[in-house]
């Protein structure tokens, strides 16, 4: 998980979680080794991973082996800031609209309240049998 803790859950609404960053993540070994920073991707998943947190609240399901949100699509993606090792990554994510089993949220990511990254995101549910 890429999330530390979850600061505020609003069901059916938003999520405010935390990601501390240390500098022993294991994406930092060979990324940029004078200057680590979070690969951008890896800040998209773990704004990913707090909107399958507040779509799980919101229905009142726990995750298990059988439930899965799955991306579904990245759009309007921006990367504003590096996040580096120390960096106390706050993300907010927003319920847009739910149809059937696809969700669009609406994410960002502050360090120091600085926008990091902001992003729309598309997810599916899929039950696996």
């Amino acid at each position: 998980m890429l999330v530390d803790r979850v600061l505020r859950l609003e069901k059916g609404d938003a999520i405010q979680a935390l990601k501390n960053v240390t500098v022993n993540e294991p994406f930092f070994r060979g990324h940029f080794p004078h200057r680590p920073v979070i690969p951008g991707v890896m800040v998209l998943e773990a704004l990913a991973q707090s909107a399958a947190l507040l779509a799980f609240a919101s229905f009142d399901e726990v995750p298990d082996e059988t439930k899965v949100y799955y991306f579904g699509g990245i759009d309007a993606s921006r990367f504003r800031r590096a996040v580096e090792p120390g960096d106390r990554l706050v993300m907010d994510v927003r319920l847009v609209r739910r149809k059937s089993s696809v969700f669009k949220f609406e994410a960002s990511a502050r360090v120091d309240g600085a926008l990091a990254v902001r992003a729309d995101l598309l997810c599916t549910r899929v039950i696996l049998l």
